[in-house]
């Protein structure tokens, strides 16, 4: 993508966001039309939902931004989303916080690079871009939330990105089993007591049917 349009790389830099306008005015417009709108959830985010309706869900941890987790049906406050959303706006000057969409607006009306009505400041995604530092309180939690774990599953990633990855380790060393789940091989797979390979829209809801059948 970056090769296509080298720019784009630029969209995602907090270094250029900051610095150049245009970049923040192109940002804008791509968010109008940004695909999270649109998405729905798929049935591994509603085998997720039926975790959390049978109590085993103690939290769900996410790198993802597009808030799916929540349009499914989980409940907010279980939801750690260590990557931010793209669903809310943010000040990076005095860390005011909205809804994008009502910040969207203004740019339909015209305001090509809309700035926050507190202090002037510029707004951005409430998500974390290259060269930004993740939210220390969310990593914690998420960290807290992992050595809490009788079984932590690992869902769709490589595991190769931290500290967010360090949740598997950390839920390990506290006792917790360990599911890996993932396309590919990761790192940590050798610290798993089970590694599934396969779609996770095909795979969770089997695993959780199968659930059910070997229930009393």
């Amino acid at each position: 993508m970056w090769t296509k349009d080298p720019q784009a790389e630029k969209l995602s830099d907090i270094r250029y966001y900051l610095a150049d306008p245009e970049i923040r005015r192109k940002s804008w417009r791509s968010r109008l039309a940004h695909p999270a709108w649109t998405a729905r959830p798929n049935a591994g985010h509603e085998a997720i939902v039926e975790l959390e309706r049978r109590g085993k869900l103690h939290a769900l941890i996410t790198q993802n931004i597009d808030g799916l987790h929540q349009k499914a049906g989980n409940a907010a406050e279980r939801v750690i989303e260590v990557h931010g959303t793209v669903h809310a706006v943010v000040c990076l000057s005095c860390g005011w916080k909205g809804p994008m969409q009502a910040t969207l607006e203004r740019v339909r009306r015209g305001e090509s690079d809309p700035s926050c009505e507190c202090c002037g400041g510029i707004l951005k995604s409430d998500t974390i871009s290259f060269g930004q530092s993740l939210v220390p309180e969310v990593v914690d939690r998420a960290m807290s939330a992992a050595a809490e774990a009788d079984l932590l599953i690992s869902i769709g990633t490589s595991l190769q990105v931290y500290p967010v990855a360090g949740v598997v380790p950390a839920a390990k060393n506290s006792g917790a089993r360990i599911v890996i789940m993932n396309a590919q091989p990761t790192p940590l797979d050798g610290i798993a007591d089970a590694v599934l390979r396969g779609a996770i829209g095909e795979t969770l809801p089997r695993i959780l049917g199968s659930a059910d059948a070997a229930a009393p």
